[in-house]
């Protein structure tokens, strides 16, 4: 295929929005206070908000929106067979080399076409590849030993493959159907990198949609369609998005078509989420080491067989990161810089922020009333420190669509001045029409 142009980026994008998520309580290193722990993030304030809204437009599109697509939250910890059926314990993982000048380890399949060390620099200094296993390893019960071994599962599909029976029998689904999942998942991954792209620990969002086999390409397709408009519909540039199909030696072995969603980040095309024809591999798999019928019998056919399995498959933190450098603005207003965040506002973490002109007495009391009055229908912000100038900046950084500012008329005329974020216009509208006039504003 084509290469895709790609647009400019700011080569300092990464960086900006890595020091606005400290700043703002987006994300932070995990156990800073020891010096981190690598490739490890905590989310905060902000970043457990946004994250859990990206989780849920996900769950809305995928599942709430869809009648022939149902939910399951299965075990991190399952019995290892489900691990040497799948073949993650014989072929989950990754070539690894060794820099003899400097002794970092990398990837080779990550390595620059020179082949010089990423760190060093030294050229014909990398070991042999070796292959490396990506599951994190642990033990069960009291005594370390063979018969205790359990692994933290490097994927949420398998929990749905072996549930297929269950599911389909307990919510009386007929194939064409998924079974959508959002969930952690772990990876000993040897070269983490750029923030929370790569990490060891991070979560996922997947669906496994069984099909007759006869509509297995046809699904792929239209699931390949579908996942690329999702982001489209939430806001990131067309022009920084692409579905690169897979070329016959980057397939797995039980893939019959595999398609990326690719995000144009600061350092170039990077995979937003995977969509795979997966076959009948997994369930075949999990038939032939359990024993169990994972077959389905379509009574109106008279026929039975293993469903073939299509599997969008998105990263939660890859697509916040995706959300946030795409979002990222900076622009000039009355001889200032303004930081700012273009976010949909169904991934914004906060939705309005009730603002105070000052920290009059005769205006808290107010806004402290106006502020109940929102919370049980949006997640809100009350700020009264620093001038209000400041606050509309500090609510522009974090993505928040709408500011009510109460002001001393309003003590007068009861009605508030609403700011917009992404024009800076101002609206008045009366209190009692406030909640009425948000929601129709804001989406969900």
């Amino acid at each position: 295929m084509s290469e895709t142009p790609e647009p400019a980026r700011d080569p300092k994008l990464l960086d900006k929005v890595i020091n606005l998520c400290k700043r703002r309580g987006f994300v932070f290193q995990s156990s800073e206070i020891y010096g981190g722990f690598g490739s490890t993030y905590d989310y905060g304030p902000y970043g457990a908000l946004m994250l859990n809204n990206v989780k849920a437009a996900w769950w809305r599109s995928m599942v709430q929106l869809r009648p022939d697509v149902v939910g399951l939250d299965a075990a991190i910890l399952m019995a290892p067979q489900v691990w040497d059926a799948s073949g993650h314990l014989a072929s989950f993982t990754d070539p690894l080399v060794d820099c003899r000048e400097c002794k970092e380890r990398f990837r080779e399949d990550l390595l620059p076409e020179s082949g010089a060390c990423p760190h060093c620099g030294a050229k014909g200094s990398m070991t042999e590849a070796r292959h490396f296993n990506l599951m994190f390893k642990t033990f069960v019960g009291p005594v370390e030993d063979d018969a205790s071994v359990a692994y933290l599962r490097p994927e949420t599909a398998q929990g749905i493959f072996v549930n297929f029976k269950n599911v389909q029998g307990a919510a009386r689904m007929k194939p064409p159907f998924g079974i959508a999942q959002v969930g952690k998942a772990f990876r000993n991954e040897i070269t983490p990198q750029r923030f929370v792209f790569r990490t060891r620990e991070f979560e996922q969002m997947e669906l496994e949609f069984f099909v007759p086999p006869d509509e297995g390409m046809k699904w792929w397709e239209y699931w390949c369609a579908e996942r690329l408009q999702w982001y489209v519909d939430l806001g990131i540039d067309e022009s920084r998005l692409r579905l690169r199909q897979h070329d016959a030696d980057e397939l797995s072995h039980y893939s019959a078509g595999t398609a990326d969603v690719e995000y144009l980040y600061p350092w170039g095309w990077g995979e937003l989420e995977g969509i795979a024809n997966r076959t009948d591999y997994d369930l075949t798999q999990h038939m032939e080491r359990s024993g169990e019928d994972l077959t389905y019998f379509d009574q109106e056919t008279d026929t039975r067989y293993v469903p073939h399995v299509i599997e969008p498959s998105a990263g939660a933190t890859r697509s916040m990161i995706a959300f946030l450098m795409d979002a990222y603005d900076e622009e000039e207003v009355r001889g200032e810089k303004r930081t700012l965040l273009h976010l949909d506002p169904r991934l914004a973490p906060v939705k309005v922020a009730v603002l105070p002109l000052s920290r009059n007495e005769q205006l808290i009391p107010t806004a402290a009333e106006i502020g109940e009055m929102l919370r049980p229908h949006f997640m809100i912000d009350e700020d009264s420190a620093g001038s209000i100038g400041r606050r509309y900046r500090r609510q522009d950084e974090i993505g928040t669509p709408l500011c009510v500012t109460i002001d001393f008329d309003t003590l007068d005329d009861r009605a508030v001045t609403i700011r917009d974020r992404d024009s800076m216009g101002q609206e008045r509208i009366p209190i009692d029409k406030l909640v009425t006039y948000l929601t129709e504003r804001l989406p969900t």
